[in-house]
């Protein structure tokens, strides 16, 4: 079998089939064959000299873990020398950026790091990867490198001002009219690229590396994080959570251009920065650093719940899981939880690292946690979801 690889392991949405509606909701096991996938491909002796070389190794967790815990650790991928601050993967592949100015590709069926893409100008704050074009996307100071995987090379840069050059831009101050990249988002087709620097999203068409738009009217102060979903075939809808408490949502039909206006400004506003956001269909999460989540429906255009004090610390992740009614969330504190993504009823939680977790994605089968100890730890959901009986 593989190691992580699709072709053995259940996905969470198999191994979690919820029962029908009449009777309450019961969560199945994942099937056993689920359990001996997740076995050591090499022997101890490769994973030293392999991290000696300086290549990334994702090892089987050894830890204790709580019988009552949502989340099982399976795996834990260790290479960068510094925090790891985002994260993204495919059913094959991981992605992970670093404050040591990396982003590591790691293949998940052989359980190793496949390539570094290095030389960036500051901490690595979001990495992004388009499957279809198999370009990877990753945000350094005021800029956005644009890599090519099969390659290993920098293709483009693209500016925070909206110019793009070909190649690699280096310095590490920011020059005058760069601001500060903090978050990017792709559109389900892998044409269009947000990039938010400062108070300003700016919309690029990747096919020609140039600027087609931008969202205007907006903040007052710097866009923290990005969530884009699908309208139509041919509309986003983009959401944009700021230091200035606010969320604020955008349809744009970015093949067209021009500048977008906010459809609405979500009220009321978090009592502090967001620094999280999570979109499924007319469902949107919130994560600030008031320690609140909330609930919005687009659709309405209004707040269905505040969950306060859901977190001790800044919310600064949140994931759906794919195909279930579930969403997770993690906190500077290093706590994971899981929640009911209808009821908002929390339904399990866990310290996931001893230090703060400052991203976390999914994929068909796994979680994945990025945190200050410089390493992702891989997760799946517990078998023993008998707590989860009533989710809804």
């Amino acid at each position: 079998g593989t190691f992580l690889g699709r072709s053995t392991s259940t996905s969470m949405e198999q191994g979690l089939d919820v029962s029908p509606p009449q009777s309450p909701p019961a969560y199945r096991r994942m099937t056993s064959r689920e359990e001996n996938v997740f076995s050591r491909l090499t022997s101890g002796t490769t994973q030293a000299s392999e991290q000696q070389m300086g290549n990334g190794v994702i090892s089987t967790y050894q830890g204790k873990m709580a019988l009552r815990a949502p989340l099982v650790c399976t795996h834990v991928a260790e290479g960068h020398s510094r925090a790891v601050l985002a994260v993204a993967a495919t059913d094959d592949l991981l992605f992970t950026a670093s404050r040591d100015r990396t982003v590591k590709v790691w293949d998940l069926t052989e359980g190793k790091e496949s390539q570094t893409l290095s030389g960036h100008p500051n901490n690595v704050v979001a990495v992004k990867y388009d499957l279809e074009s198999r370009l990877l996307y990753s945000v350094s100071s005021a800029y956005v490198r644009v890599w090519d995987l099969r390659t290993s090379k920098c293709l483009r840069t693209l500016c925070s001002s909206g110019s793009s050059t070909n190649g690699v831009v280096s310095g590490q101050q920011i020059p005058t009219g760069e601001a500060q990249m903090n978050d990017i988002a792709l559109n389900h087709s892998g044409n269009i690229l947000y990039t938010a620097a400062s108070d300003r999203v700016r919309v690029w068409d990747v096919r020609k590396f140039a600027v087609t738009g931008k969202l205007s009217g907006g903040h007052q102060a710097a866009v923290m994080c990005l969530a884009v979903g699908r309208l139509s075939a041919h509309e986003d809808i983009v959401v944009t959570g700021s230091k200035d408490h606010y969320i604020k949502v955008f349809e744009v039909a970015g093949e067209e251009g021009g500048s977008f206006s906010p459809r609405v400004n979500l009220e009321p506003p978090h009592y502090d920065g967001i620094q999280s956001l999570a979109i499924r269909g007319h469902e949107l999460f919130s994560g600030s650093r008031d320690s609140i989540i909330k609930k919005w429906d687009l659709d309405k255009q209004e707040l269905i719940t505040s969950v306060s004090n859901a977190h001790k610390d800044w919310v600064c992740g949140l994931a759906y899981i794919p195909g279930q009614p579930l969403l997770l969330s993690v906190c500077r504190g290093g706590v994971l939880k899981l929640w009911s993504s209808e009821s908002c009823q929390l339904l399990g939680e866990m310290k996931a690292h001893d230090s703060p977790v400052n991203a976390i994605t999914t994929n068909s089968s796994h979680v994945f946690t990025a945190a200050n100890d410089n390493t992702v730890r891989l997760w799946r959901l517990n078998n023993r979801l008998d707590m989860l009986v009533n989710v809804t």
